[in-house]
């Protein structure tokens, strides 16, 4: 599904056509900086996708490298953002479709600390959403978010994380913007019971 892209003003479109002519002639210096600032964004999206820390890094890797491959592609008229992370989903459900064993519906705590995936415990680009307290709360928020189901796990990181809007989401996801509200509503009310019935387990 195609959305049309939000239109971008001042220096939000200046910065995104500098990114698209550093992508377009391949220019190190854009394409280094590009990594630097979305390297831990990245990894993070792709390990809240499909709940798992295996073979993240492989994927972050070969997502730059279709960036690279498709510089062309983006013309710097949106964010740069929804393309990157476009990219990256559509590599990880292909991996999964190649890896059948594996299901985007199911989570795996074998690489979490105390039932807290270690990408989840620290940021970076602290929010109002995951960081909702820069210690205890934040810890407990976190491993709500890990007991809910990718999809929605996904979207909410997209949206209160990424801040990305919700047209830019259904870009990213191929899904319609009511259904990306929808998800954003029930994400949000699983959250919340999680917080409120089982925060004291967590």
């Amino acid at each position: 599904m195609h959305v049309d892209a939000m239109p971008l003003t001042g220096s939000a479109e200046a910065e995104a056509q500098r990114i698209a002519r550093g992508l377009r002639c391949k220019d190190l210096i854009v394409i280094n900086e590009l990594i630097e600032w979305y390297q831990y964004r990245l990894a993070r999206y792709l390990f809240y996708v499909t709940g798992r820390r295996e073979n993240v890094e492989d994927l972050a890797q070969e997502t730059w490298l279709r960036v690279l491959e498709r510089g062309m592609q983006y013309d710097g008229r949106s964010r740069f953002e929804p393309w990157l992370f476009s990219i990256a989903r559509n590599l990880a459900f292909d991996q999964f479709r190649k890896r059948r064993a594996v299901s985007l519906d199911s989570n795996d705590a074998s690489d979490s600390i105390d039932g807290v995936p270690q990408e989840m415990t620290a940021s970076n680009h602290p929010s109002p959403f995951l960081a909702a307290a820069r210690s205890e709360d934040a810890t407990r928020l976190a491993a709500a978010m890990d007991l809910l189901e990718p999809i929605y796990r996904e979207t909410l990181l997209l949206r209160f994380q990424e801040e990305l809007s919700l047209q830019e989401i259904a870009e990213v996801t191929g899904a319609p913007v009511t259904t990306i509200s929808s998800r954003i509503y029930r994400g949000l009310a699983a959250l919340r019971s999680q917080w409120e019935g089982g925060a004291n387990a967590i």
